[in-house]
């Protein structure tokens, strides 16, 4: 996580999210910095852009918890007017769009960073 931290502190300040600049933020944290994982961050960072993707991190949360409380409601009975299907669409098409960001830049971070 430290690296994905960096990265993270570098764009905040405005810095280039380069390897250099990565290995000194670490090399300061006091982190035994792994050549080899700083350049798998700056190659899977390169067309992603961190703002958009702190934006849609954040609002995440959001929808799930609004979409829970939705479910759970009293007048959820009288609700049933053929919305079912355009759920099913809406989760058809993120279940696609998830297959598409897996083949994407980002993919195996997960196992890379923690």
């Amino acid at each position: 996580m430290e690296y994905v931290y960096a990265a993270l502190i570098l764009n905040e300040t405005g810095e280039e999210i380069n390897e250099d600049n990565i290995t000194s933020v670490l090399e300061a944290a006091g982190v035994d910095v792994e050549e080899s994982r700083v350049k798998a961050l700056v190659a899977a960072l390169e067309d992603v852009d961190i703002e958009e993707a702190i934006d849609t991190a954040a609002a995440a949360p959001a929808a799930g918890a609004a979409g829970g409380a939705a479910g759970g409601s009293a007048d959820e009975a009288d609700a049933d007017d053929g919305d079912d299907e355009d759920d099913e669409e809406a989760e058809a098409d993120e279940a696609e769009d998830d297959e598409d960001d897996d083949e994407g830049s980002g993919e195996g971070l997960g196992e890379l960073f923690g």
